[in-house]
Parts: C-alpha cells; sequence; structure tokens
C-alpha cells in the first residue's frame, strides 16, 4: 500500500497536496517521497469527508502506471469499515447514546466479543442498533477500533463554561500574529463548532508553533480549558503565552502542579501529576480534575507521550472536545489507534522541510560524528552483555575530545548539549565547567538557567532528558547529542525541535549527533535518525579525527 511521489515532477505540489489527506508520510529524502495508506489514514480521511470514490479517482487519474486491485479492494474495505457505525445522542433519555450499525450482520459478529457486547445497555440485532450509557462512550469506541470498526461520533460535545478568549494580535509591529498554517490548523480542528469538528489531532513541527495554534482553539471554543503538558517546565511555558498572547488575566489561569492545586479557568496541569499514585496498587490520586473543572475543551499538548492510564481517563470525558498537539504522531508503543480514537483524527500535518522551505523554522545540517573506541573499551565493551555494551559505547570517554572540538569551533553561539545518563552528564560537566541541568533540579533553579541562556548570559546547557520536551529556546542554534535512549526516533525529533526556530539573523542550526563507531551506539542512532531521514533531512557522516584535524 505505498505511493512514490517524484518531488521533481512539475505538479509536484499539487500531487502532495491531494495525498496528503488520506496518505501517511513515511519518508520524504530529496528525490523521492513515500507515502503509504493504512486503515488510520483512511479512517482520517473518512472523518475529514472524503469517501473511497474520491480517493480512488485520484489515484487512477494521476498514477503513472495505474492503481493495482489491491490498492481498490483494501480503500474501499477501510472506507466501509469506517461507516458501518455511527454514535449519535439520544432524545428520548439524554443518558444513552444510540450506535447504529449499517451493516446488522456485522454488529451480530462482534457482539460475539464479550467485552464489546458487555458495554451495551440493550441491543436490537436485527436493525443494528445498540444503547450504551454515555459514560461509556470512549470504552465502547475504543473496543470497536480493537476490532477494526472506527465510531463515527457525533453524539456532540457538552459546551463546558463559557469563557471569552480574545488572541492579542500584533501585527503591526510584526511580533505576533497567526501563521496561514496554523489558522489552517485551528479551522480544520474546529469546524466552525460543527459535529465533525472539536476533536482531534495537530501535527507540527518544533517551533511551528504548536502552543499558538492552542491558543487560537481555546479562543474558537470559547470555554473553561484544562491543558495537559509533559512536564511543569512546559507547563509554565504554556502560562507565559497564554498571558503574554491572549487577554487572560493572571486569576483566570491557574497551575495544578505539586506545588500548587489551583483550579480555574484556564487549568494547566501534567501528565505526570495526573498519573501519580502513592503505589501501583492504588489509584489515581488527581484523575478527578478531569470532572472537577466543567471543561468545555482539553488540550493534550505533545500527545504522543500521552500515557496509558491517561488514554483510560479520556475515554472517560469524549463529552469534552479534545485537542492533540505533537510533532509526530510516532508512538514507540504502538498506540497511534489509540490516539485517533480517544483523542481524535488528524486534522492538520504539515510537511517539516515545506515550513522551512517558507521560513518558519530554521534550516539545519546534521552531522553524525563517528567516534572509536580506545583498545582497552573496545575489550570490555566485546565481553559485556547487550545493555551494559550500549551504556558503554553511549559514554565513550573519547566523546569529550570531539565535543570539545565542537564548543570551539560554535564559540559564540547559544549550545545545548543534550544527554541521557546523568553520570556522563556530571563528568562533562567537571570537564567543560558549563550549567547541567537534570530533573532532579528544582524548578526555579531551571526555570533561571533557561532564562539566563535566553538572556544570553550563559551560552551553553548541559540537559539530560528533561530537554527533550518543551523548552523555549528561541536563540538555541546548535544542538549536540552526545547519548540517547535506544531507537527512539521521537526522542531524535523533540531533540532537533530544540533548535528549530528560525533565528534572527536567517542563519543554519546545527545538530551533531556523536556515536561510537561500530557499536550499538551507531546502530541505535541509525534508528532514532530514522523518523528525521523521513521528514527530509539527511545526515553527514564525519569521522571524529577528520573533525578534529579540521580544528587543527
Amino acid at each position: 500500500m505505498t505511493i512514490v511521489l517524484e518531488t521533481a515532477h512539475p505538479r509536484f505540489e499539487e500531487m502532495r497536496d491531494g495525498l496528503l489527506p488520506f496518505a501517511e508520510l513515511v519518508k520524504s529524502p530529496e528525490y523521492l517521497h513515500t507515502y503509504r495508506i493504512s486503515p488510520v489514514s483512511i479512517w482520517n480521511a473518512s472523518a475529514v469527508g472524503l469517501d473511497a470514490d474520491q480517493v480512488l479517482s485520484f489515484l487512477e487519474q494521476h498514477a503513472r502506471y495505474g492503481v493495482p486491485q489491491n490498492f481498490r479492494v483494501e480503500v474501499r474495505s477501510w472506507f466501509s469499515r469506517s461507516e458501518v457505525f455511527r454514535l449519535v445522542a439520544c432524545p428520548e433519555d439524554e443518558d444513552l447514546l444510540h450506535m447504529q450499525a449499517s451493516d446488522s450482520k456485522v454488529f451480530a459478529e462482534l457482539l460475539h466479543d464479550p467485552e464489546l457486547a458487555g458495554h451495551f445497555e440493550r441491543t436490537e440485532v436485527a436493525t443494528g442498533e445498540g444503547w450504551v450509557r454515555r459514560a461509556r462512550r470512549g470504552l465502547v469506541k475504543q473496543r470497536l477500533i480493537k476490532l477494526g470498526y472506527p465510531v463515527d461520533d457525533h453524539a456532540g460535545y457538552v459546551q463546558g463554561s463559557a469563557l471569552q478568549i480574545g488572541l492579542k494580535e500584533r501585527i503591526e509591529s510584526g511580533e505576533f500574529r497567526l501563521r496561514p498554517y496554523q489558522q489552517q490548523a485551528v479551522a480544520n480542528f474546529h469546524q466552525d463548532g460543527r459535529l465533525g469538528g472539536g476533536s482531534g489531532v495537530v501535527v507540527l513541527p518544533c517551533g511551528a508553533g504548536k502552543t499558538v495554534v492552542g491558543l487560537a482553539a481555546m479562543a474558537e471554543v470559547g470555554a473553561h480549558t484544562l491543558v495537559l503538558t509533559p512536564n511543569t517546565v512546559a507547563l509554565r511555558q504554556w502560562k507565559r503565552e497564554l498571558l503574554d498572547k491572549t487577554n487572560l488575566t493572571e486569576d483566570q489561569v491557574g497551575e495544578y502542579s505539586g506545588s500548587l492545586k489551583e483550579i480555574r479557568p484556564v487549568t494547566l496541569t501534567t501528565y505526570q501529576i495526573l498519573t501519580y499514585r502513592k503505589a501501583k496498587t492504588d489509584d489515581f490520586l488527581h484523575f478527578d480534575l478531569f470532572s472537577r473543572g466543567d471543561w468545555g475543551l482539553i488540550i493534550y499538548d505533545e500527545v504522543h507521550l500521552l500515557p496509558a492510564p491517561v488514554f483510560r481517563a479520556t475515554a472517560d470525558i469524549q463529552a469534552r472536545r479534545r485537542l492533540g498537539l505533537t510533532a509526530t504522531l510516532v508512538r514507540e508503543d504502538g498506540k497511534e489507534e489509540e490516539v485517533f480514537c480517544m483523542i481524535g483524527p488528524k486534522r492538520y500535518d504539515a510537511p517539516w522541510k515545506d515550513l522551512e522551505r517558507r521560513g518558519y523554522i530554521a534550516t539545519v545540517e546534521c552531522v553524525e560524528v563517528r567516534v572509536p573506541l580506545d583498545e582497552d573499551l573496545r575489550i570490555e565493551y566485546l565481553g559485556a552483555g547487550k545493555r551494559s555494551r550500549f551504556r558503554l559505547a553511549s559514554e565513550n570517554p573519547a566523546k569529550t575530545d570531539v565535543l570539545q572540538a565542537l564548543l570551539q569551533r560554535h564559540e559564540g553561539s547559544r549550545i545545548l548539549i543534550i544527554g541521557q545518563y546523568i553520570q556522563q552528564l556530571k563528568e562533562l560537566q567537571k570537564e567543560i565547567d558549563v550549567p547541567l541541568i537534570t530533573g532532579s533540579m528544582p524548578n526555579q533553579e531551571r526555570e533561571d538557567l533557561y532564562q539566563a541562556f535566553r538572556e544570553g548570559s550563559e551560552k551553553v546547557l548541559l540537559v539530560s532528558k528533561v530537554g527533550n520536551f518543551a523548552i523555549d529556546l528561541p536563540d538555541a542554534s546548535v544542538a549536540i547529542q552526545i547519548s540517547g535512549t535506544y531507537g527512539s526516533r521521537q526522542e531524535e525529533a523533540q531533540r532537533l525541535g530544540r533548535i528549530l526556530r528560525p533565528k534572527s539573523d536567517g542563519s543554519e542550526a546545527n545538530f551533531y549527533t556523536l556515536v561510537s563507531e561500530a557499536s550499538l551506539d551507531q546502530d541505535y542512532a541509525e534508528k532514532r535518525q530514522r523518523f528525521l531521514t523521513e521528514q527530509g533531512y539527511s545526515y553527514r557522516i564525519l569521522a571524529a579525527a577528520n573533525l578534529l584535524s579540521e580544528m587543527v
């Protein structure tokens, strides 16, 4: 189910825009872009109003060598599955929802699944009808998608308490205004308040203004909003953006974190707080936050990180509008279907390199520097187990000389050095004498260092994996990755995202990955790089010896 598109084709942009609604871009190197059709990509297309005839007509009209029979069969099959189940409000009982199946035989077959059958209050198999409690709205959708049938959910939303939110667009000074793609993303999500809109995911690269899309969505919905973020740093960044770019006041924006428990018209919290419990067998202490406010909108920042327990909580709040924001829908746990089902379909996706060409994100040169293991370490590496091998290679002391050479090359630039292992970072701190930020550092101290970096009094920061997410450091122009989390593609995307904000002088950003040559470190680095390669970025490979000789 793969489609290849030539970038040199005279109608490339037209073809690209035609494919994006129903096919997933999986690789976009310079000459050939690869798309793949999958059940979720077709269900996304169906959710925004496309049908099988439109998709096949587009393919048949433009495919150079025709459309294989299996394409036609699969596309029609997946579209037909998206049209079987429709969920609507039940006029005679406001506590019930009415499920209507267009194919009663399929409904009868699926009801042999005891988990699905248990969600219905009653069923009329002959007519393909079922009635389910509103509280089980998410659970029945979740089970049906596991069985291969998405639900067309038109049961509507509660409006939530009204809240007028205005954006302070400073167009005259050029400081802030919605970019065209941000406007389109919000329009696709909200759909003027129609039942077909109000839930879904917006995919934009880091640095492209996902937070601004969230603010604009809040303004469109005009209701009390709960915002879920990956960590406290991201929470505080959201608060700064809300107070800077909207008409909301301090007393309207609350922080629900480890240190504060404020519930206000706009409440900001973290995934960690929501999933906190005293013991594994205990209940989650703060899940009632979903019901303690009269929310009209819930925003999931970095939705690709959404923990499994929050998926379960989200199943209970399907009556609230939901917006997911992410740079990549890649989940290392393979729960993309859960995101589609619980948050909503993909409403907008902007190709990274397209935004780069239009000047909305920085141009980046990606370089992998391969560092040899010395003889003693190579012997120790060969005698170790797989997990120990990866750590030994990741913490290769020879990376220090390369790091110092890169710091010299980019002296005066704002540089982030990102690593996985705290001990490695502490050793580097002794060598290069720059501040180190870890998860154990108090939030205020962390914020002070980030602010010093923004202001230029600190030019270089060492950061642990807490630096992967939601740091607003617009002037960072160099990132040096000294170790990573095995083959995590989402981590690679997030780390590159730290330097994607356009530079005030229009200069290029630099992303370096230091890997130990001919080791598991190199193998896993190639897996991490795959996502960025698929987005159109290329890695220049450089031997450490060549880099060091260049510096001499």
